[in-house]
């Protein structure tokens, strides 16, 4: 006898209680019926990837270990968004393609490819910061959202905290480092391919590479030719489009 399917809400509840009592470091938040020839992988008709690089010569906390690529070097933000601009579009990516990719052809179309810096997260204030921003309970608006925000928080504040040498009023305050989001947009992509693009760019970003380097890797088709992959600490599947009903 076959059992009528259950709802949609039911299953993800039933998923997500033994996902937590089994510890689990996923959860369900979203579940749909779908037809009975509907494939997770082959079905998908977008897919976008983030990857988080850390820049600067401190260590990373504790929180953010193996949770972004720590690069210690400086990265130059305009040279990584025109490296960019080279590959986006249709292409052959064999030079991005690694070892044991499945796909039966290296002709990627790359709807998106860009870097944006944003505000590093996780972070927690230390108590010098939270006394020098006045995180107090006479000023609750200081952490409320009707706070004021800098324009661009993550350069006005990694510009502030390097003047300090760690004596005197500095002591204390911890050193954030600039965080650079790279996203990457297509229907689909080659094995390992955002890994790769992501080295290719961070080169760019530390001056071991050039723009015009950008396009010879492209145009050479083979892998070799790529700079050292970038580690997978840093990837993120952010999003999955299909065409459901």
């Amino acid at each position: 006898m076959q059992l009528p399917p259950h709802e949609p809400a039911v299953v993800r509840r039933a998923v997500n209680h033994f996902l937590q009592k089994n510890e689990g470091d996923v959860m369900v938040i979203d579940v749909r019926c779908v037809p009975p020839d509907f494939h997770a992988r082959y079905k998908a008709r977008e897919r976008t990837y983030f990857y988080r690089l850390l820049s600067g010569p401190e260590p990373l906390s504790s929180f953010e270990k193996d949770r972004a690529w720590h690069v210690p070097e400086d990265l130059d933000l305009l040279a990584m968004q025109k490296a960019c601009r080279v590959l986006v579009g249709c292409h052959d990516f064999s030079s991005f393609r690694a070892a044991g990719c499945q796909a039966k052809s290296p002709i990627r179309t790359l709807d998106e490819l860009c870097v944006s810096e944003v505000l590093p997260t996780p972070y927690f204030p230390s108590i010098t910061e939270r006394a020098q921003n006045n995180f107090t309970e006479e000023n609750p608006l200081a952490c409320s959202n009707n706070a004021e925000v800098p324009d661009s928080p993550s350069t006005a504040n990694h510009d502030r905290l390097d003047g300090f040498n760690g004596a005197g009023q500095g002591f204390g305050v911890r050193r954030r480092h600039r965080c650079f989001l790279v996203t990457a947009r297509a229907r689909s992509f080659l094995y390992h391919q955002v890994r790769l693009l992501v080295g290719v760019i961070k080169c760019v970003g530390t001056g071991d590479l050039t723009v015009s380097d950008v396009e010879r890797i492209l145009n050479a088709k083979t892998v070799t030719a790529a700079s050292p992959m970038a580690p997978a600490c840093g990837l993120y599947l952010g999003n999955v489009n299909y065409d459901l009903p």
